[in-house]
């Protein structure tokens, strides 16, 4: 597959991300943030940014994704798995802290895919 087809999926996939969170408490954080990975997959398709700016992102997310893994590590530790992409249910913060984690590795590995095919075109 080439690669302007893999980045128009990744922003289809992240655009979609975005305007799922709309319905959230906190969408004023995981809507333009997903938004802005979606964009910079589509942008990458006519024109390279630079690696000082995907760097950053990706150690950005990485470094918002370290906040949530403890939810994450409980979520792995309980007995009863709850289905993590059903609804967002308050008294178990684990849940929704596992889905932020897993959405912030998605959206550096994104990232990250960028920085390395930009790699192969310098």
């Amino acid at each position: 597959m080439s690669r302007k087809v893999i980045n128009i999926i990744l922003c289809i996939i992240f655009v979609v991300f975005a305007f799922l969170q709309l319905n959230d408490p906190d969408a004023v954080i995981w809507f333009p943030l997903y938004l802005i990975i979606g964009g910079v997959c589509l942008y990458s398709n006519y024109k390279l940014l630079p690696k000082i700016v995907l760097i950053g992102l990706v150690i950005g997310l990485l470094a918002y994704a370290v906040f949530h893994f403890s939810l994450f590590i409980t979520y792995l530790q309980t007995d009863h798995k709850e289905a993590i992409f059903g609804e967002m249910v308050y008294e178990k913060p684990y849940l929704e802290g596992s889905r932020e984690f897993l959405g912030l590795l998605l959206a550096s590995l994104a990232i990250f895919y960028q920085l390395k095919k930009s790699k192969l075109h310098n």
